[in-house]
């Protein structure tokens, strides 16, 4: 057998570019004579914006401080152990960037071995241990405090996870035996599932020591020294810790079995990480720690060689890398400051807009519309929202105040915009209508203000080709609910400059949007997959296949909601304006499903009622089945998901030869933070590449082997 430190020395070769973390010991007395006491810093030697991590070098310098403190425990040296972070962050758990490399089921293995054989000792110290949260802990960072007697939490601790689900893992050091066991299986079931699923859910100090994780909260500026005091009172005995006990009956199987309709409700089954998670949980209602430090081994290892954890790293590498630094965008130097927007148009897409570049800017923002009771309203709404903000405690008063006085509307452009730096319209989604407006604001704007349309559909270039300055006009396409919704395409037209670019990619920085930089093409890139995709579920179900039928098909891609729900949500008049406009540009792959058309004309708001009889789950509208006409080709549902997976594949081949986007990586970074596509997909290039379907439709994988999968 192996012993941990030559499993973390072969890791460790395997991984040569590790940010190693160091763990330091340090030693003194306790308050109230309670005694000496060894406090272990783990600490990469890099400020709060390079969070510690564990890799294999990481676990091998805690493994060698714990042989340090356990040789001074068994002689009697010290009364306890702590372990700590440096300034604003605890741990963050292990270093995906190796886990990436890993090409063998035997050397995952190793990782989940050797992160258990180093924490467990933490446990089996001759002394009480200590864990003191004194900032950001997610994953092993969470996990390594477990394994001690006792934790405190800083009252400041921003974030708190255990997020591996949410990547296609499981926590895999301890989390799924030991947080059940140590809070009850359903407030674990909220931490590792529910959480994860939505959207990496992040705990604040507060909510750690409420759910029991923690046993003593401290404020965060002197959270170390009373961290200290408060663990003398434990070893002295002057503080008593008490914890509920865990009820291991049916409650333990009810959370099991609430986390498993959790995962089905976000996944359908589509990704075993979550899945694997809540069997450990299962099997660890007998208390048995070391079976279940087994199984997570086992289910790290096998979830470390499939596809979902390369896909869910990937698209975490994408959001947290490429989105913070958009392929193509000129140099920053280039953008012009921006110290007053104007907004064109005062409905609640322009409302919204109004807001959020009110939020993030702090400059003045002007809205204009047809007459003086559109503008009123348009900034009404954002005062109300500003109200709702000082109401929840998210500003204070003086910033209400501030916020609203920096807001305004006229009915004169000339008025409005003459000082503008920016200026976006949001109004009808009709090529006459942009350019008329268009034309108007550039007769009143200062000769260097950036005129931004927010258009989902339309060309860019045809916009301005009419303006003396087409050069200064770019698409700034935001994605509804505005506040929500990370991803902002930005297009440049055929005349668009490199300032007026250079701008826009400011701006949507300081807006704090994922920007990614399009071509001037049909519905950009969002929305010409997903009409492609939405298109092909109508195709089958015009033909003859059932609603149902189509729908169940592509359940299998767990995405967040169904083609026909989401059909509801953007508005049956907008899909079928956009599946018009890409049917003008591309006849023979978009096509116009006159059943949409039908059920558009007839003023319906999606295919689905809703009851409170069935629980308010969708069902067909008689009378939208009435409209239907359909053909007699009834598809399978594995018919269907292979019509609808083809169909995107060659659009995404399409638009990669046209140079739309300049890479696939882009492609799924627009999915993930413009439409909500599953993390563990990683998009959608990934798991095309995956089940095979980038090859037979084009006759190519999307990306290298190694990329978002198992490296050959």
């Amino acid at each position: 057998m192996s012993t941990t430190a030559e499993l973390l020395k072969g890791a460790a070769e395997l991984f040569p570019d590790e940010v190693v973390t160091s763990a330091h010991v340090r030693h003194f007395e306790l308050p109230a004579n309670a005694g000496k006491f060894a406090l272990i810093t783990l600490d990469n030697g890099f400020d709060h914006t390079k969070p510690t991590t564990f890799g294999p070098q990481s676990l091998a310098n805690l493994n060698a401080a714990i042989d340090q403190v356990e040789a001074e425990a068994a002689n009697g040296d010290i009364v306890g152990v702590g372990i700590t972070g440096k300034p604003f962050i605890f741990a963050v758990g292990a270093d995906l960037k190796g886990v990436e490399l890993l090409k063998k089921h035997d050397e995952a293995l190793a990782i989940g071995k050797g992160g258990h054989d180093v924490f467990k000792r933490l446990s089996a110290l001759a002394v009480p241990t200590f864990a003191y949260y004194n900032g950001a802990a997610m994953g092993g960072g969470v996990e390594v405090g477990l394994h001690c007697s006792y934790r405190t939490v800083s009252k400041a601790l921003p974030a708190f996870s255990l997020p591996e689900v949410f990547l296609g893992l499981v926590p895999g050091w301890g989390g799924c035996a030991i947080l059940p066991n140590l809070i009850g299986a359903e407030k674990a079931v909220t931490v590792i599932i529910e959480n994860s699923l939505n959207q990496n859910r992040q705990l604040k100090g507060k909510q750690v020591f409420e759910l029991g994780i923690a046993d003593a909260i401290f404020e965060g500026a002197d959270f170390l020294e009373q961290s200290l005091i408060w663990t003398a009172g434990v070893l002295n005995g002057s503080v008593t810790v008490e914890r509920p006990e865990v009820d291991r009956g049916e409650a333990w199987d009810q959370a099991v079995a609430k986390g498993r309709a959790i995962a089905d409700s976000k996944v359908h089954g589509a990704a075993p990480a979550a899945y694997r998670a809540l069997d450990i949980i299962e099997a660890a209602k007998d208390g048995d720690l070391q079976k279940g430090f087994d199984a997570e081994d086992q289910a790290l290892a096998d979830l470390i060689m499939g596809g979902e954890l390369r896909s869910g790293i990937y698209a975490f590498n994408l959001v947290q890398k490429r989105g913070k630094r958009p392929a193509g965008a000129p140099d920053k130097s280039l953008a012009r400051p921006v110290t007053k927007v104007g907004v064109v148009g005062a409905g609640l897409m322009a409302s919204q807009l109004a807001l959020l570049f009110l939020r993030r800017l702090e400059v003045p923002v002007v809205l204009t519309d047809i007459d003086q009771e559109r503008v009123d309203k348009g900034v009404g709404y954002v005062h109300a929202e500003i109200e709702k903000l000082l109401g929840k405690s998210r500003i204070n008063q003086d910033k209400a105040n501030r916020l609203k006085g920096l807001v305004s509307g006229v009915l004169d452009k000339a008025e409005g915009f003459a000082d503008a730096d920016f200026i976006i319209e949001a109004v009808f989604e009709e090529m006459s209508v942009k350019q008329k407006v268009f034309a108007e604001v550039e007769a009143v704007a200062p000769a260097h203000a950036i005129l931004a349309t927010n258009t989902s559909s339309l060309s860019v270039s045809e916009m301005a080709s009419k303006l003396q300055h087409p050069e200064r006009v770019v698409g700034f396409h935001f994605f509804n609910p505005v506040a929500i919704l990370p991803l902002l395409e930005i297009v440049r037209g055929e005349k668009t400059d490199d300032a007026s670019l250079a701008t826009a990619f400011g701006v949507a920085k300081k807006l704090k949007k994922t920007a990614v930089l399009t071509k001037d093409a049909p519905a950009f890139v969002v929305n010409r997959i997903l009409t492609r995709f939405m298109g092909e579920i109508q195709n089958v179900i015009d033909e003859g296949t059932p609603v149902a039928v189509a729908e169940k098909g592509v359940e299998p891609l767990g995405l967040p909601m169904s083609p026909l729900v989401l059909l509801e949500l953007v508005g049956p008049a907008i899909g079928l304006h956009v599946s018009e406009t890409l049917n003008r540009s591309f006849p023979e792959r978009f096509k116009v499903s006159p059943n949409l058309k039908a059920v558009v004309e007839a003023g319906k708001r999606g295919f689905y009622v809703y009851n409170a009889e069935n629980g308010f789950k969708p069902e067909l509208d008689p009378e939208v089945a009435a409209l239907l006409k359909q053909g007699d080709v009834v598809l399978t549902e594995e018919q269907v998901r292979d019509r609808v997976l083809d169909a995107v594949a060659q659009e995404i081949g399409l638009m990669l030869e046209e140079g739309v986007v300049a890479e696939a990586q882009d492609i799924d970074l627009c999915l993930i933070t413009g439409a909500g596509w599953p993390f563990h997909l990683g998009g959608i290039t990934p798991y095309l590449d995956r089940e095979g379907v980038s090859e037979r439709v084009n006759g190519k994988r999307f990306l290298a082997q190694g990329v978002a999968s198992v490296p050959a």
